[in-house]
């Protein structure tokens, strides 16, 4: 088998896995739009294995495949990124949210306790 027939089968199976992630409510969409657009990218690089060398050259990386780690590399690093800001941004709601349940505990208590 070509391994270019592989990278379109790949592709094919992981475009169809974020859409089906999508129709069950498991991705949400903006996460399932980044994941697409990589699928697809993905798939035309693959059905076009010559878009890469121009591209490749133009940006002065001699060795194409190159090309691809780097992007997917950035990818990682820019997906990393945007996850953590959405973890520290939950973190402190649930902080917020504690602290706020905590205080209405507490004035519940002492409602009662003066009763």
């Amino acid at each position: 088998m070509n391994v270019y027939v592989l990278a379109i089968i790949f592709c094919l199976v992981f475009i169809f896995i974020a859409v089906e992630l999508i129709r069950r409510q498991k991705l949400q969409e903006q996460y399932a739009i980044l994941w697409l657009i990589l699928g697809f990218v993905m798939a035309l690089l693959s059905l076009f294995p010559g878009l890469l060398d121009p591209i490749s050259h133009s940006l002065h990386i001699y060795y194409a495949p190159s090309l691809l780690f780097l992007l997917g590399l950035l990818f990682s690093l820019a997906f990393i990124m945007h996850l953590t800001l959405v973890i520290s941004k939950l973190h402190r709601k649930l902080t917020r949210l504690i602290q706020e349940v905590a205080l209405l505990q507490e004035q519940l208590r002492g409602k009662e306790s003066n009763s």
